[in-house]
Parts: structure tokens; sequence; C-alpha cells
């Protein structure tokens, strides 16, 4: 490795779309049509893409790709991701704008429309004051006129849960739920979803960690989280997966998303979309997203 003459690593030298090629053939990969390979090169970044050549390269050595390996076969994984984080993105969305829905009528009925507000709310006060922090940021930052309504026509400091809904970010929004002390209503809102109390919360802020992945065009297929869900008492029910060797992968959270879509709006195409889509991926890679070898046979996926 070069160094700077302060001892520091110097960067590698930039190379062109063809300098690319010819890095990828000398590992051994196989580039069938290289107009279409360099048009993705150019589009979509060399440096992006190589992370999906891992699962076609030799065992210890990540720069010799397995023999007949084609460039095609690492652009169609980068596909399949591409579809899967639009997928994930359009069932948060359903997912979120439920649970802003739920929260927002929970918390008014059940301890007042500005309770959100108070100490007395949170089991964990610091972590409710970072929220009361972001929420306001969100609020101050918004320019809806219904939030100029509340805040500057009728002077209130912080509207009432329902006008908050509306503006707070999914992840704001979970860590409230998260947070709430009383667990009548933390149940109230979790038995929207057929969920423990004790699991919504947990499951919801994940969602909004994914969500922001998929938001920012990371790599989804084989991510493994570093906090995975609390999953529910009964994982099997819902066709989850226990496997100790994918606690942290994104299978459970699209099992996790289709049973709550499921719940919000029964009949929606999302979880046969998913289904469908997880069925064009080489079955030999479908471990690497946390899927058992049974995954299309369980109830959630078959009733479909």
């Amino acid at each position: 490795m070069a160094t700077s003459s302060d001892g520091r690593a110097s960067p590698k030298p930039s190379t062109t779309t063809s300098e690319q090629l010819q890095i990828l053939r000398a590992r051994g990969l196989v580039i069938n049509d290289e107009a279409t390979a360099i048009r993705v090169l150019e589009h979509h970044n060399y440096y992006r893409l190589s992370v999906y050549r891992l699962p076609f390269t030799l065992p210890g050595d990540a720069d010799q790709f397995l023999p007949g390996t084609t460039f095609e076969q690492i652009w169609g994984l980068y596909q399949f991701d591409q579809t899967l984080r639009a997928l994930v993105w359009s069932g948060c969305e359903r997912v979120e704008i439920s649970l802003r829905a739920r929260w927002a009528y929970e918390v008014a009925h059940g301890l007042g429309p500005v309770a959100y507000t108070r100490p007395t709310y949170a089991q964990n006060v610091s972590r409710h004051n970072e929220s009361l922090k972001r929420l306001r940021d969100e609020l101050q930052r918004s320019s809806e006129e219904f939030v100029k309504h509340h805040t500057v026509t009728l002077g209130q400091e912080w509207p009432p849960s329902w006008v908050v809904a509306e503006v707070a970010t999914f992840g704001t929004i979970s860590m409230l739920v998260k947070n709430i002390r009383d667990p009548v209503v933390r149940q109230r809102i979790a038995t929207s979803y057929h969920l423990d109390e004790r699991v919504v919360g947990s499951v919801m802020h994940h969602l909004s960690v994914v969500r922001n992945f998929a938001a920012h065009h990371s790599r989804l297929w084989n991510r493994i989280f570093v906090n995975p869900p609390r999953l529910p008492r009964t994982p099997r029910a819902l066709s989850l997966s226990t496997a100790p060797e994918f606690p942290r992968n994104i299978y459970n959270t699209l099992v996790l998303l289709a049973h709550l879509i499921q719940c919000v709006q029964p009949g929606d195409p999302w979880p046969r979309a998913v289904r469908d889509h997880l069925h064009t991926l080489d079955p030999a890679l479908l471990p690497r997203l946390g899927a058992p070898g049974d995954w299309s046979t369980r109830p959630i996926w078959a009733a479909l």
C-alpha cells in the first residue's frame, strides 16, 4: 500500500470504466455485453456495485470470481435489491401512516391531547426529552399551514397529538410509542396489529431504521441489522425465522411488514408482490436473506 509523506495511506488512483472492466476480467468475471457493463458502471459506481460481487467470489478470496460468473449475475442481484428497497419503502409507508394515526388517537383519548409532552408520559425521561427535541425541530421545519395555525394563530407551544402525528418522522413516532409508560395505552396500539405491547415499539423502531436504509439507497438484501426487532412470543405463527444463523437478516423484517400490512389494509397486494419478488432470486442466495428453506410454504406466504 502506498503511503504519503506524513505516513498515512494514499488513496488508490482513479480508474476509467474501461479499466474497471479490465480489472473485473482479470479477476475471472465473464463480460458478455461490454457496452451494457460500461453504462452500468457509469451510472451506478464501480464501488457501489462491487459489494454485490461477494456471493460470486471464491471462499477466502473476494477478488477472484467463481468460474463462469457473469457480469449479468452481479447486475441482476443489484436490480433485485433495487426492487426490494422500493417494496420495503412502500410497505413502511403504509405502516408509518397507520402508526401515526393509532398513536395520536390512543394518546389523545387515553392520556390527553398534549400528554406526550409531560415527563409522566415516559418510561425513560432522558429518551423522552430527546424525542421532544426532535419533535420540536420537526414542527419548526414544517411549512404546513395546519401547523402554523396551531403554533402561530392559536399560540400553542405544542399542538395536540393528531396534529403532531402528521409532521413527526417515523423514527420519532416509533420512539414515542416505545416509551409510553402506560401499558394499557401501549397495548391498545399493539392490539391494532395483533401484537403484544412489549413487542410493538421495538418492531416499529426497527422498521423506521430499515425505511431509512431504503430511503438512502443502501443495500438491504443480505444486510445484517445491528438491532433486530424483538420477536413475538409465537414467531412460527407469523412465519418468522428463529434459526440462530439468521437472527438479524431482512427476511423477518419482510414477514413483519407483511403481517402489519394485512392488519392495516387486508387484501393489499404488497405481501404477494414481496413473495413473487423473492421467487425471482436464485434459491442458493435465499439463505443470505435469512429465509428458512420452507419459507414459501409458511402460512403468511402460502395463503396469498
